[in-house]
């Protein structure tokens, strides 16, 4: 993990990579400040949930609330403040071997189904000191492509830093760093096995 690193290291970073100076304080009354507390949350987040990255997910049983929906389902749960997206996957046990459930709705900010008893796959928002050295690399280059223009006034600049995050158009925003990212998160994680496949069943 990269140890110390905050919203205003990671914009410092940036602005540095684009050749102006770094932030003391996101209320020091630069442009730059400005510029980099208003783009953030939107770069990062976007960057988040462009793939569901392991140190990015938990699991956790709903909250039922106490209103009853109006027609069609019998209960209505509370998502979490932190959700980033929808749900990954929906289970209506805790029990090992469960398989994700399909039978459900999202609206309204409400999560509704007939099953008393919900639990939840999900992507959240990590603190920034939590951050991965690869995706903290990936953010400030994806940071440094958006404050490019109103920083400097180059487009320059801001196509070059967005071909080293993104990749060229060809990639559809999956090349680049945002690969390396993709890559190194993948790698990390246990390959998985088919545990039950109906065509090679019936053999």
């Amino acid at each position: 993990m990269a140890a110390g690193d905050t919203k205003l290291s990671i914009c410092s970073d940036a602005l540095i990579m684009l050749g102006a100076s770094p932030l003391s304080s996101f209320a020091d009354g630069t442009d730059e400040a400005q510029v980099a507390d208003r783009l953030y949350d939107d770069v990062q987040d976007t960057l988040l949930m462009q793939y569901p990255y392991s140190w990015t997910i938990k699991k956790i049983k709903l909250a039922q609330l106490s209103d009853t929906p109006i027609n069609e389902w019998k209960h209505k749960y509370a998502l979490p403040n932190d959700i980033l997206g929808n749900p990954k996957a929906v289970f209506n046990t805790s029990a090992v071997g469960g398989r994700p459930v399909r039978d459900f709705e999202i609206y309204s900010g409400g999560f509704y189904t007939d099953y008393p008893e919900v639990w939840i796959d999900y992507q959240f928002r990590p603190d920034a000191s939590l951050f991965p050295q690869y995706f903290v690399r990936l953010l400030k280059t994806a940071l440094a492509a958006e404050f490019a223009e109103p920083i400097t006034d180059q487009i320059t600049k801001a196509d070059y830093f967005h071909n080293r995050a993104y990749g060229s158009p060809s990639d559809n925003m999956r090349g680049g760093l945002v690969r390396v990212a993709i890559n190194i998160d993948g790698a990390d994680r246990p390959a998985q096995t088919i545990q039950e496949f109906p065509l090679t069943d019936v053999r």
